[in-house]
């Protein structure tokens, strides 16, 4: 949901939302971002360990940070997101305001509320900014969609069952139906 105003928004304006209150900022539009719920948030944590375990295990230096974690897509003050999983690979994006370029990898997990956001908005800002790879994980249709901008632009869209490639990760294989019922042993 966009958040009225005659005028355009800024970092600004962000930041001085009252405490507790989350929204996005794309090209100078305010999105409300809803509260996620626990599947949203089990899935962001399936991503994180997965994703952070195996950078951790080949010695890689890239980053895995989950929202709520800044991240400014452009040199302007009219763009700010918080995806849902930023892995960031250049270290001098970061900062103690989070990071400053395109993340790498993003992973945006939809909401009921807003689907559209993510496959349309989002996606057209993260290929123009630079980002190398995106997938799309919608719980409700138990899909995801894997963008990889860096080499074709193409998408490919999976079942929650099928194994996924990364694409800057090339060896890197996610099975969100043996994760989520991995996870739901423990």
């Amino acid at each position: 949901m966009t958040l009225p105003k005659a005028e355009s928004y800024t970092i600004d304006d962000i930041y001085a939302l009252p405490e507790g209150c989350r929204a996005e900022l794309i090209d100078g539009r305010m999105y409300n971002m809803a509260v996620p719920s626990f599947a949203h948030q089990k899935l962001v944590h399936l991503f994180d360990r997965v994703i952070g375990n195996y950078i951790d295990a080949r010695g890689g230096m890239c980053e895995v940070l989950p929202a709520p974690f800044a991240v400014f897509l452009n040199a302007d003050d009219k763009n700010y997101v918080e995806p849902d999983l930023s892995v960031i690979c250049d270290r001098d994006k970061i900062d103690e305001r989070g990071c400053n370029g395109a993340p790498d990898w993003i992973i945006e997990i939809t909401s009921p509320s807003d689907p559209q956001r993510d496959y349309g908005i989002k996606l057209f800002k993260y290929r123009t900014a630079g980002v190398r790879e995106y997938w799309i994980v919608n719980p409700q249709k138990k899909t995801i969609t894997v963008f990889d901008f860096e080499k074709d632009q193409r998408s490919n869209q999976y079942n929650w069952d099928e194994d996924v490639s990364g694409c800057i990760f090339e060896d890197l294989t996610i099975n969100l139906d043996k994760l989520y019922s991995r996870g739901q042993k423990r």
